[in-house]
């Protein structure tokens, strides 16, 4: 269970619960494919380093705008 970083803290950097879903566990396969964290954790679990990266800024996302379609 997930206690730190508290979940309101995580809900407040996403737009939707599946945004921040897929923001973690991108970022955790990032993480055990050996790429460095961005931020220092005394937790060696790749979700719970994700969770803290999201809460400190050091992950985002950024929605695609949309181009209106021409008419035809």
């Amino acid at each position: 269970m997930l206690l730190y970083p508290p979940i309101d803290e995580i809900k407040k950097k996403a737009d939707s619960r599946y945004t921040l879903v897929i923001m973690a566990a991108k970022r955790a396969r990032d993480l055990v494919a050996e790429k460095p964290p961005l931020v220092d954790i005394d937790n060696d679990v790749p979700i719970s380093i994700a969770a803290e990266e999201i809460v400190e800024g050091e992950i985002t996302y950024r929605r695609p705008v949309k181009e209106p379609e021409e008419a035809v």
